[in-house]
């Protein structure tokens, strides 16, 4: 696993007003203020998410401090090791920072937890009241994966096997090696055998990737959800509201949560007229992100498409949209009268994402929407290369994991 480890690595970045990103489930849970000295208080309660720890404190005289705690949870089935402590500050003498707890080195084990303390004191020093007044911090703690440690699904075949079972075609529906990546392959045409049941419910197969992890897609929307409703330029790994919510509240609904993996997802921004498959391949692998649920990317919705002379590029697809739409398994999963979101965001409209068009008049074609309005939501995943699966692929006989 020595040029695996990259694949698992995690940083949390803990703020004055902070932020954690995450690309295996190790998790902020908890922040507390106490060992409170003077006047200090907080100018509002200290407030967490999984992915964000915040804190504001109000300073009155020099020697003042407050002491915040924040818990770290390795909730996933990952080992990690703190490899790395960055703390950043705007160095304003009147205000102090210290660290403590959390050391380089130590090892977060799957289901334990840690502590990070963050100090802040009105410097003793300060004889005159300062003309700077406020200050930040930045800490962030570089998590990898631990030496030796545990690896879910990162040694299987699942991948491997799934083509040896489903065989792979050159022409109709059926799986497909991927032609822009190697090792790659996907389900193309309108009626492909690849059903999946996960979770319960009833998913489709989007590709066997090269690492052996299996990804798919639900078949119906989860409802309609704005894609982001910051006022920020759109981009999926800042993280999108969407993103938040996938991640952290649909996540723990799957009951079989243990067989998803975090994955790497491409979520570069792509031209509306793109005209080049090869091009705005590139431009989404561009910029990536590390996470467990995400959305289908526009290139993923050409490439499914067997009729790549009329339907291969995003024009192409929107010129021939009504013959385009007969061959492609994933319009069927499009709500009719709705858009359905697609993980990538425009390059030429900063708060737009690219969607799928289930109206009648323009069925079948891509293009970017505002992020805030409320369309279709069909998550996407990664399944661990650890599975094994049973099954022909078809909707009365669809696979299923059989450990």
């Amino acid at each position: 696993m020595g040029i695996g480890y990259a694949a698992f690595a995690s940083q949390l970045k803990i703020n004055g007003t902070s932020s954690i990103s995450s690309n295996f489930s190790v998790l902020i849970t908890d922040i507390t203020s106490g060992s409170i000295v003077g006047g200090a208080s907080n100018a509002e309660e200290p407030t967490h998410t999984n992915t964000t720890a915040t804190f504001k404190t109000n300073l009155v005289s020099p020697g003042d401090s407050i002491t915040y705690t924040i818990k770290v949870e390795n909730q996933g089935t990952i080992d990690a090791t703190l490899s790395s402590i960055d703390v950043n500050t705007n160095n304003n003498p009147a205000i102090e920072f210290e660290t403590s707890g959390i050391e380089e080195g130590d090892n977060l084990l799957q289901n334990e937890s840690a502590e990070l303390y963050v100090k802040v004191t009105y410097s003793n020093s300060i004889t005159s009241q300062p003309e700077n007044t406020s200050s930040t911090i930045t800490v962030t703690l570089n998590y990898e994966q631990a030496t030796g440690g545990n690896v879910p699904g990162g040694s299987g075949t699942a991948g491997s096997d799934l083509v040896e079972m489903a065989g792979v075609v050159t022409s109709g529906n059926g799986l497909y090696a991927d032609e822009y990546e190697d090792g790659r392959y996907i389900y193309k045409g309108a009626r492909p055998n690849n059903y999946i049941t996960f979770s319960g419910e009833t998913w489709r197969i989007i590709s066997a990737e090269a690492d052996n992890t299996i990804k798919i897609m639900r078949t119906e929307s989860i409802g309609n959800l704005a894609w982001d409703t910051s006022l920020d330029i759109a981009s999926w790994g800042n993280p999108a509201t969407l993103n938040t919510y996938l991640n952290e509240e649909y996540l723990k609904t799957l009951s079989d949560f243990v067989d998803v993996v975090s994955h790497t997802w491409n979520i570069g921004i792509i031209r509306q007229d793109n005209n080049d498959l090869s091009a705005q391949i590139a431009d989404e692998n561009a910029t990536t992100w590390n996470g467990n649920i995400g959305l289908i990317t526009v290139s993923e919705y050409l490439r499914v498409n067997t009729n790549t002379e009329q339907c291969g590029t995003v024009s192409l697809n929107n010129t021939n949209k009504a013959t385009c739409k007969t061959t492609n398994w994933m319009f069927s999963i499009v709500p009719a009268s709705n858009y359905l979101w697609t993980i990538s965001p425009s390059m030429s409209r900063p708060r737009a994402a690219f969607v799928i068009n289930g109206y009648p008049a323009n069925a079948g074609s891509v293009g970017p929407n505002s992020v805030n309005p409320d369309y279709a939501v069909v998550p996407v995943l990664y399944l661990s290369s650890d599975i094994t699966l049973s099954g022909a692929g078809t909707s009365d006989d669809p696979y299923v994991i059989t450990n």
